[in-house]
Order: structure tokens, then C-alpha cells, then sequence
């Protein structure tokens, strides 16, 4: 049985991915903070939750010392609070970076060499639009998506040859707890309006299929964007 990790599993994103490949077939490793939600994907069959902070490397390191797997999904991120870049906290710079680039660089390079090895493997990284595209007042958020879009492209080139494919998400806005933390529910429910986000699952469909596809087809990047800018009703008046 094929085995896949996944970071940020506890919620959003990382929740339906683990859902989704364990009804595939797959044996996931979920990583995550959340205790409670670790306890609540523990009762799943062929799920294994992992307690571990993502940005302590050493902790990962000896966490996953000598475990094998197929799949890698690199979910795992934080959106540091919006504002000018030249008003941001460095401390939440610090975070965005080390959360956001620098572990998913650290645990990329700690699974791909077995990859490597056995001939055949899959890395798969979250992406955003916003890797591709300026938005103010999200220098820094735009910024490490942006190192994240370099490096899946620059590592598909690295890996090909050795039969590891890579795959970057590069998603839309997706209804997800991500800006929990730095918006209100107010601003929050102004940027998720009926028709025009993506779900969790819509994004853990698209990775399955992608998967699925046959190992001499590298897919390189999918964009996956909400069909609708504006809702229903307001497009018909």
C-alpha cells in the first residue's frame, strides 16, 4: 500500500487531502498542531496523525527519521496579517518565511531522497495565485508563494530523470480558516460570497486526479480557480 504525507492536515486544505487519499488506497501520515482535530483523524483507518511543529526542522527531522513515502504534499502555511510591508512586524516576517518556504524546503529535501532512490515518487506543494500575481498589502505572503512557485518548477527539472514528478497547486481563493487570525468575521464573510470560492474538497479532487495520471505525465502546475468573480444574483441584475 502506497503511503502519502501531508502537512497542515488538521484543517481546510490539508483535511480534505487526507480524506481524499485515504479513500484512494493510500496510508497517511497527517501532520499537524491541532491536537484535537490529530485525535479526531486518528480514528481513521490507514491514518496516522503526527503531532509536530512543521517549523522546528529538528523536530521533523528526527519525527520522520527513516519513514518512506510515495506522496508528499507540501499543505502547510500561514497568511501573516495584511498591510503595507513597511508596517509589518518583522517577527511576522520571520514566521511567514520559516512556516511557508524554509520547512517545506527542510522536509522536501528529507523525503526526496528516497524518492530518488526507489525510482518513483510525487511531490505535491499548495500553491496560490498570489505566487503569480501582485496584491497589495500581501508583499510578503505573495513573496513566499512566489519562492515556493520557483522552486516546484526549478525541482521538477532536479527530480525528473530519477522518475519523481512534481506538482504545483496554484489555487484561487479557497473558503478555508487561513485569514482566521488576521481578518473579522465580517471581512471574512465580504471575501467568501456564495458562488465565487473554491472548496477544500474541490482541491483535494483535482490532486487525486493528478496522481492518478501515468508515471511518464509530469503535471507540472494546475490552476484551479472559482468559476464565478461575482455571485450568482448579482451577475443577473
Amino acid at each position: 500500500m502506497k503511503r502519502a504525507l501531508v502537512t497542515g492536515a488538521t484543517s481546510g486544505v490539508g483535511r480534505a487531502l487526507v480524506e481524499a487519499l485515504r479513500d484512494e488506497g493510500y496510508l497517511v501520515l497527517a501532520l499537524g498542531r491541532n491536537k484535537a482535530a490529530l485525535e479526531e483523524l486518528g480514528r481513521f483507518e490507514n491514518v496516522t496523525p503526527v503531532g509536530v511543529d512543521l517549523a522546528d526542522v529538528d523536530a521533523v527531522t528526527a519525527t520522520l527519521k527513516g519513514v518512506e513515502v510515495d506522496v508528499l504534499v507540501n499543505n502547510a502555511g500561514l497568511m501573516p496579517p495584511p498591510g503595507p510591508f513597511q508596517d509589518l512586524d518583522p517577527a511576522e516576517i520571520g514566521k511567514a518565511v520559516s512556516l511557508n518556504v524554509t520547512a517545506q524546503l527542510a522536509l522536501t529535501r528529507l523525503v526526496v531522497p528516497g524518492m530518488c532512490t526507489r525510482g518513483s515518487g510525487h511531490v505535491v506543494f499548495t500553491g496560490s495565485i498570489s505566487g503569480h500575481a501582485p496584491y497589495a498589502n500581501m508583499a510578503i505572503y505573495c513573496a513566499t508563494k512566489a519562492a515556493i512557485g520557483g522552486f516546484a518548477q526549478a525541482l521538477r527539472l532536479d527530480l525528473a530523470d530519477h522518475g519523481v514528478r512534481v506538482t504545483e497547486i496554484v489555487a484561487g481563493r479557497i473558503e478555508t480558516a487561513l485569514y482566521k487570525d488576521v481578518l473579522s468575521a465580517e471581512a471574512r464573510a465580504g471575501m467568501y460570497r456564495p458562488g465565487t470560492t473554491l472548496q477544500p474538497e474541490d482541491v483535494s479532487r483535482m490532486v487525486v486526479a493528478v496522481l492518478a495520471m501515468p508515471p511518464h505525465v509530469d503535471v507540472s502546475r494546475f490552476d484551479i480557480l472559482p468559476a464565478r468573480i461575482t455571485p450568482a444574483k448579482e451577475a443577473n441584475t
